[in-house]
């Protein structure tokens, strides 16, 4: 069913429920998700993106319901993701000859995964079409944010930005609008989004957030292509995105832990002690990384200015859950952030040299060369990790 976004433009996507990670297994998706996918009806009829593949005949006879599908003039495909492009082919079995307005990156993408040659009408920065009663679509290109082929779309006079995946969530709603939802839960689907699929592209975001503002656009709408569309103050996601891209942190601290015999689990809590005595301000929090989401781990590693991670001493090198959360945070290419290194150990001991290396290959800057414990810490090492947690809070 078809919810109206705003005067000629309605909403004709999917909300999944369902939906629990995304990208294969790589992203959690615990609020579920939509593909919002819009249709705008002037004196031409444009359908702006489709939804994933698992629901494209659903899709495409819902839309046959609310439209001729004959009477679609243009189709806009602002990404070529299948969860956005996933409906395409089932739909142009239906209206073959319908042009495809993206860029030219996004044909690369849809002739790589569909293998067909559609009416492709490639566009770049700045191009328009008219769509009739005044009104005209202008295509702003947005190159890796977060593939090579990303686009944004704006309708001039109803002023609405279909942004694609900038600005979103994976959050499933069917209140459409950030007015009508709870604000804490969208904001904290925002900045997870952000801090697990965005992050390694901001120096590129801020460029290109510059680049809108320069070309003087009013929005009332931001409609994005994944969990609810900006319409009170919209221009308060792209205000935190703005802070999102510039290296961010908050004035926290996050300790990473695993542990076999509970020994660095032990020095974690007497280290989050002496952080929390040096500085009562910053807020400490502390993740067993084995018993924990990782998407949840990095959007809580975004947040921070030093991330502490301790491993005990396994085959002369460190438990395989750290080194996979390192991982994901080397991938992301996070700056300007601070790390330190703990870990027990019954005989070599080379646990806390495994991690700083890895920590420092991530590109995170290191306090000190870590605290190394052999066997379970009794009661003085247990005040030597308070006073260490001391020293990672002054940093």
């Amino acid at each position: 069913m078809k919810k109206v976004v705003k005067n000629n433009v309605s909403w004709v996507g999917k909300v999944d429920w369902e939906l629990r990670t995304f990208h294969g297994e790589e992203l959690s998706t615990h609020r579920g998700s939509s593909y919002n996918s819009y249709l705008l009806e002037e004196e031409k009829t444009v359908l702006i993106d489709t939804v994933w593949l698992p629901f494209a005949e659903e899709f495409v006879t819902n839309l046959a319901t609310e439209i001729d599908l004959n009477k679609i003039d243009y189709i806009v495909v602002n990404h070529g993701e299948v969860d956005h492009s996933g409906s395409l082919p089932a739909l142009m079995k239906r209206i073959p000859q319908t042009p495809i307005y993206c860029t030219a990156n996004a044909v690369k993408s849809l002739k790589g995964q569909y293998h067909q040659d559609w009416n492709f009408r490639v566009v770049k920065t700045g191009d328009q079409l008219d769509v009739g009663n005044g009104k005209k679509l202008i295509f702003v290109e947005m190159a890796m944010l977060h593939w090579p082929d990303s686009m944004a779309t704006f309708l001039t006079q109803d002023n609405v930005l279909f942004s694609n995946d900038a600005f979103g969530q994976h959050y499933a709603t069917e209140m459409l609008f950030n007015d009508l939802v709870d604000s804490c839960e969208l904001y904290g689907e925002a900045i997870k989004y952000y801090a697990n699929i965005l992050t390694p592209f901001s120096a590129m975001l801020r460029k290109k957030l510059a680049e809108i503002a320069a070309l003087n656009l009013t929005i009332d709408i931001i409609a994005t292509s994944h969990g609810a569309l900006w319409r009170q103050n919209p221009l308060q996601i792209v205000e935190k995105y703005a802070q999102w891209a510039n290296d961010y942190q908050e004035n926290q601290i996050t300790i990473l832990y695993d542990t076999m015999w509970n020994g660095t689990k032990t020095m974690a809590e007497r280290i989050a002690e002496g952080i929390a005595l040096a500085d009562p301000a910053v807020v400490v929090k502390m993740f067993n990384v084995a018993k924990t989401d990782d998407n949840d781990l990095i959007t809580e590693v975004f947040k921070s200015k030093t991330v502490v991670v301790g491993s005990p001493t396994v085959s002369n090198s460190v438990l395989h859950s750290t080194v996979g959360i390192i991982h994901l945070m080397k991938e992301l290419k996070f700056r300007n952030k601070k790390a330190a290194a703990f870990g027990c150990s019954g005989w070599s001991g080379e646990g806390v040299k495994v991690l700083n290396e890895l920590l420092t290959g991530a590109g995170f800057t290191l306090i000190g060369d870590g605290m190394r414990n052999l066997w379970n810490p009794d009661a003085a090492a247990q005040q030597e990790a308070v006073e260490y947690g001391k020293v990672i809070a002054k940093g």
